[in-house]
């Protein structure tokens, strides 16, 4: 198989947030399906410079502010190898169009799956539809504390919420779950945790896979339809390459730093979160010990974002 050909790619936002689609020619590898836009490194060039050289000749757009790093995807066709370096653009200058007589469209995030993408995308499309910030909600809360908790969070802007509440029976958890499903319609994606034989009773919610949950299900076919997020709890390598074989939508790499629930537990480290970065092909939230001021560095080094607990309750803990 040839090398890896570098590929760099944009996922541009207007005022709205609509993000900028390109439709690949009929002539092209993958021709017919729709792409963000972006194109090949050149020889002695690097990503950002490839990237702002490419959406000047595709579009005629200029970037006005220093790209963010978004995801970085590896993927292998038949007969091609890519590597995809993927940046977010937020500040241009100049009307985008197809200066290669190509058809462009700007698309709200949410359907964005209405449309075929080639394989190597699909990560991408989820991580432009994800926010920066996961929030799960603390141990050990009332009922009422988290749901309020929940409430104060929405009407913050929060926009994925993770239901993590072992100490709660059963019954008070699943009850907890509908109360929040409809606080969160059409404002927040909710994420479930506990029995996978619970999805059927919360249609409209992702879940989240614990590591034991992960584990057991290696070698199986994902366990939520398309379509539901799906994530999980990552450690190590080994928990990566198994989400990965899952097909999970995202995942959580912890804990990055010391935490106050476990002071004791071995940390990763900046630089090892990056490494695993480096060997994952899906939008990562790091967590552990993280709050909003360790977004830019988590985003800098390609992770999706920062997921958090105590770093982004609305209440004392």
């Amino acid at each position: 198989m040839s090398r890896r050909v570098h590929v760099v790619a944009a996922v541009i936002r207007n005022a709205q947030r609509d993000i900028l689609l390109a439709l690949r020619p009929t002539d092209k590898h993958m021709g017919g399906l729709w792409e963000f836009p972006g194109g090949k490194c050149e020889a002695n060039e690097s990503p950002q410079q490839a990237l702002a050289r490419e959406l000047y000749e595709e579009l005629g757009i200029v970037i006005e502010k220093n790209p963010q790093p978004l995801i970085q995807v590896r993927h292998d066709y038949p007969d091609l190898q890519v590597l995809l370096d993927v940046y977010e653009v937020v500040r241009f200058s100049g009307q985008a169009r197809g200066a290669e007589g190509q058809e462009v469209r700007w698309v709200a995030p949410h359907a964005l799956s209405e449309y075929q993408f080639p394989a190597a995308n699909r990560p991408i499309v989820t991580a432009a539809q994800l926010p920066q910030r996961y929030v799960i909600t603390p141990e050990r809360l009332s009922v009422e504390q988290l749901y309020k908790g929940a409430e104060q969070l929405l009407a913050q802007g929060c926009e994925l919420l993770q239901l993590r509440a072992a100490h709660l029976p059963v019954s008070a958890y699943k009850a907890l779950a509908q109360r929040l499903q409809l606080l969160c319609t059409g404002r927040a994606q909710l994420m479930l945790k506990g029995d996978l034989a619970w999805q059927v009773e919360f249609p409209e919610a992702g879940w989240h896979l614990t590591a034991q949950q992960l584990r057991s299900l290696a070698g199986q076919a994902r366990p939520l339809a398309e379509g539901r997020l799906l994530a999980a709890s990552c450690h190590n390598a080994h928990e990566l390459k198994l989400a990965m074989a899952l097909s999970v939508d995202f995942v959580t790499v912890s804990p990055v730093l010391p935490t106050q629930t476990h002071p004791d537990a071995t940390s990763l480290g900046w630089e090892q979160a990056q490494r695993l970065l480096q060997e994952v092909n899906l939008p990562v939230f790091l967590l552990g010990g993280l709050t909003e001021q360790d977004l830019t560095q988590a985003r800098s080094i390609g992770a999706q974002g920062v997921a958090g607990i105590r770093g982004f309750w609305p209440q004392p803990l």
